[in-house]
């Protein structure tokens, strides 16, 4: 086998690269024309309300490039919506997210952390608490006497085996 003016030997291939990503969570299934299910509904959408819109105002001016620009200004919402994505979230949870967080939740959180001290001291107040109630209910009880047996002198006496 003889080297080339490539250098390397003759018979021998050269593998294609494929470039692989690293995070697999971020691959998307394309469904049609390379397109995610989304883009093809948000698009849809988009053609479904830009194209009656043209012809409606190309019928009303009767100017086909107002009419163009009427039907982008409708369409370009759709077209956002399919596309934008931050983090790996579409528009309308990043759009939900940022409300909550300036309107809805309040604006100033104090930090509150879990002492666990304090658990433990009302842990301990409980249980004396406890055994002081406990230790009432002893002494209040009287004892019990014993029982006087007829003429039976095992009766009382623990049975032995």
């Amino acid at each position: 086998m003889n080297a080339g003016a490539s250098g390397r030997k003759e018979g021998t291939a050269l593998a294609a690269y494929i470039p692989v990503p690293r995070d697999l969570s971020r691959v998307k299934s394309k469904v049609f024309f390379n397109l995610t299910k989304r883009q093809l509904i948000c698009f849809g959408g988009a053609a479904l309300i830009g194209v009656p819109a043209f012809f409606l105002m190309k019928k009303v001016t009767g100017n086909i490039s107002l009419s163009v620009m009427c039907m982008m200004v409708l369409m370009l919402p759709l077209f956002f919506l399919a596309m934008y994505e931050r983090d790996g979230q579409p528009f309308e949870v990043v759009a939900r997210h940022f409300i909550e967080s300036k309107f809805i939740r309040p604006k100033i959180r104090p930090y509150q952390t879990d002492n666990y001290y304090s658990i433990l001291e009302r842990q301990a107040q409980a249980e004396k608490e406890v055994n002081q109630i406990v230790r009432k209910k002893q002494k209040n009880i009287p004892k019990k006497r014993k029982r006087k047996t007829g003429g039976n002198p095992s009766a009382g006496r623990p049975h032995k085996a």
